[in-house]
């Protein structure tokens, strides 16, 4: 049995991954019961919805084939230029490719806020890393080339990209989806000047960014001042006991010098009595004798 896709499928992929993203599930949906009971049914319903990444790199390709070719040929003359060069150059080409991806990745941005969505720095990285696989790898090249990536790719330079399990199909890689032409410009009519709407889009875009970086700023703000503050508390209240302890060290102190005084009185009531006990000791001694020799001399 051959795994090839029924004929006819690479082309419902082509419209359905060209849709905008909240449009992609309904559509593929409705294709799916408008194939009910042929082989594509199975085949459009396993199809999957796109990372928000994908979809804009898809975007890309259809829209602003041109530039996506120009990133693609470029990678593909480096990677021919890399054999035998020096670290300088290698550096200087690094540099020139990230150039490229950059711009290119700005100008998915604004392309993707034309078909009504703003894309974010994390998927913006997303982007330019899905664009600068498509430089480094040739596989990763032909994913992008489809128009049918399901995932962002990534590439080292040094291991192979896994291109087939980016991608909605697996016959996607050497699949060109074709380029979208704009429709010709109205004719030209006289018309009251607009605010520059891109520039007002880019404006908001960066208000949006400000706020959102001051409202993270304020909140690392309330959580530092109230450690602050714990910290403060704990500080005051050693400082309290530290005052606590040194009052009640003057007062051992003077504590102190009062027993040595009433130590000193004792010592010398102690001697006194002493020095009284020896002397009545002595009289006695002495009347006794006394005693003793007047019954001696009356026998």
């Amino acid at each position: 049995m051959s795994d090839e896709p029924a004929p006819g499928l690479l082309d419902i992929a082509a419209e359905l991954y060209g849709l905008p993203l909240a449009d992609f599930t309904p559509e593929r949906d409705a294709r799916v019961k408008g194939l009910k009971g042929t082989p594509l049914a199975g085949q459009v319903k396993a199809l999957k919805k796109p990372a928000t990444a994908a979809w804009v790199v898809n975007l890309l390709v259809r829209y602003e084939t041109e530039q996506v070719e120009q990133v693609i040929s470029v990678g593909a003359l480096l990677r021919e230029a890399q054999t035998g060069m020096d670290a300088a150059q290698l550096r200087e080409l690094t540099k020139q490719r990230r150039q490229l991806t950059a711009a290119v990745t700005t100008r998915a941005r604004g392309l993707a806020r034309e078909h009504g969505l703003r894309v974010t720095e994390a998927v913006a990285t997303q982007v330019e890393a899905t664009l600068t696989a498509a430089m480094i790898d040739e596989s990763a090249a032909q994913a992008v080339r489809s128009g049918l990536l399901i995932s962002a790719l990534a590439a080292t330079g040094i291991d192979a990209v896994n291109a087939a399990d980016a991608v909605a199909l697996p016959d996607a890689l050497g699949f060109e989806v074709p380029e979208v032409v704009p429709p010709p410009p109205e004719p030209l009519r006289a018309v009251p000047d607009l605010p520059d709407t891109a520039a007002l889009d880019e404006a908001r875009e960066a208000l949006a960014e400000a706020e959102s970086t001051l409202s993270g700023a304020e909140e690392q703000r309330d959580k530092a001042m109230s450690a602050f503050k714990d910290v403060e508390a704990r500080s005051l209240q050693v400082k309290s006991e530290i005052e606590d302890l040194r009052r009640r060290l003057a007062d051992l102190e003077s504590a102190a010098a009062d027993v040595d005084d009433e130590l000193t009185d004792a010592e010398d009531a102690r001697d006194s009595a002493e020095t009284a006990v020896t002397e009545a000791a002595a009289a006695r001694d002495s009347a006794a004798a006394e005693v003793e020799r007047l019954g001696l001399a009356g026998r």
